[in-house]
C-alpha cells in the first residue's frame, strides 16, 4: 500500500473511532473499500482476532504491518488516546508520500531515458548488421562495410542494461534504497526528515527518550544510522541526560540537526518536530533540483548518441554511394 492511501486509511480509522464506531466496525467497513493486497488481508485477519476477543495489543504483534506502526499504536494505546494516535500517523505517512513521489521521479527519468538508449542501440545494431549488410555485401564484392563504432561490441548493452537495473533496482527493492538511505543527499535528507518526525511522534505520544531512541535503532539496524543512534542511547544510559551531550554530530547526523533539536532545551519533541520540517524542506528542494538537472542531462547523453551512432550511419551511406558511383 502506498503511503498516501496508508495516511487516509488511518485518518479515516480515527475518524470513525471518535464518531463512537467500535475498532473492529471501522477495520470492517474500511476493508470493504480497500484493494487486495497485503494490508487489506492483514487488517482483515486483525479485525477477526478482535471480534473473537484478543486485545488489541496482542492482536497487533502477529500481524505483518510496519513495526514503527505497530509501536506506535501500542503507545496510543496505552495513553488512552487511539484516535489521536492514529492522526498523528496519518499525517506522519503524508509527509513520507511527498518525499518519496520525488524520490521515485528522480529515479524514473533516467530509467526511461537509459531503456531508451539501448532500445536505439538494439534497432541501430540489428538495422545496420542485418539489412544493410546482408543487402549491399553482394552488391558490393572486394569491398568490405566499415562497422559503426561500438556496434560489433558487448560495451553498450553492458552499461545500458547495468545502469537500467541499477535505476529499477532502486525503484522497487527495498534493500538497494535502503543501502542508498544514507549516501545519496536526497535519500539521506528524506531519512533525516523521517527519523525527526519519528522521534517526535513517539515523544508526543509518551514515549521516554531512551524508549524513542531504542525503537529507532531497532529500524535502522545495520545501517549507519543504526550505529549513531547505538552511540547515542549507550552515551544516554551512562547518564548523559541532555540531548547535546550524548547526541553527537556523525557522519549520518550532521551538526545543524544536532544543534535543532538540542536547541529547544527540555522540549526536545518540538526540536525534532523543527529538525523534521527543515530536512522535509531541504529534501524536496533537493530532488526538485536534481530532477531539473537529471532530465535534461539524460536528454543530451540520449541526444549525443543518437548523434554519434547516426553520424556513424551516415559515413557509411556516403561511402556506398561513392562506390557505387565509381562502379557506375
Amino acid at each position: 500500500m502506498k503511503f498516501d492511501e496508508f495516511a487516509f486509511l488511518n485518518q479515516q480509522l480515527a475518524g470513525m473511532l471518535k464518531s463512537g464506531i467500535p475498532l473492529e466496525g471501522g477495520l470492517r467497513q474500511l476493508c470493504s473499500t480497500m484493494k487486495r493486497g497485503g494490508y487489506k488481508t492483514e487488517f482483515q485477519q486483525l479485525e477477526k482476532d478482535l471480534a473473537s476477543g484478543i486485545p488489541l495489543r496482542e492482536a497487533l504483534v502477529e500481524r505483518k504491518l510496519p513495526p514503527f506502526y505497530i509501536r506506535m499504536v501500542q503507545v496510543g494505546i496505552q495513553g488512552q488516546n487511539l484516535s489521536g494516535m492514529l492522526l498523528m500517523l496519518a499525517d506522519y505517512y503524508n509527509k513520507l508520500s511527498s518525499i518519496w513521489i520525488r524520490l521515485k521521479g528522480l529515479m524514473v527519468y533516467p530509467i526511461i531515458i537509459v531503456i531508451s538508449m539501448l532500445g536505439l542501440y538494439l534497432f541501430i545494431t540489428f538495422f545496420y548488421t542485418s539489412i544493410v549488410k546482408a543487402a549491399l555485401v553482394d552488391l558490393l564484392e572486394g569491398w568490405t562495410m566499415p562497422d559503426i563504432a561500438f556496434v560489433n561490441t558487448g560495451t553498450p548493452l553492458i552499461i545500458f542494461t547495468f545502469l537500467a537495473a541499477m535505476a529499477g533496482g532502486a525503484l522497487v527493492i527495498p534493500a538497494i534504497r535502503r543501502f542508498l538511505r544514507w549516501r545519496l543527499p536526497p535519500f539521506k535528507e528524506a531519512g533525516l526528515s523521517q527519523l525527526a518526525a519519528s522521534m517526535e511522534l513517539m515523544l508526543k505520544g509518551g514515549c521516554t527518550l531512551s524508549e524513542a531512541i531504542g525503537l529507532l535503532e531497532q529500524l535502522e539496524e545495520g545501517t549507519s544510522a543504526g550505529e549513531e543512534l547505538a552511540q547515542w542511547q549507550a552515551e544516554h544510559s551512562s547518564g548523559q541526560a541532555r540531548f547535546a551531550d550524548f547526541a553527537k554530530p556523525g557522519r549520518v547526523f550532521p551538526p545543524l540537526f544536532i544543534w535543532l533539536v538540542a536547541n529547544t532545551g527540555e522540549n526536545l519533541a518540538e526540536g525534532f518536530k523543527r529538525a523534521a520540517e527543515i530536512y522535509h524542506g531541504r529534501a524536496l528542494h533537493r530532488t526538485e533540483m536534481l530532477l531539473y538537472v537529471a532530465l535534461p542531462l539524460s536528454i543530451l547523453g540520449l541526444g549525443i548518441m543518437i548523434t554519434f551512432q547516426m553520424y556513424s550511419i551516415v559515413l557509411v551511406f556516403v561511402k556506398i554511394i561513392t562506390v557505387l558511383g565509381t562502379t557506375g
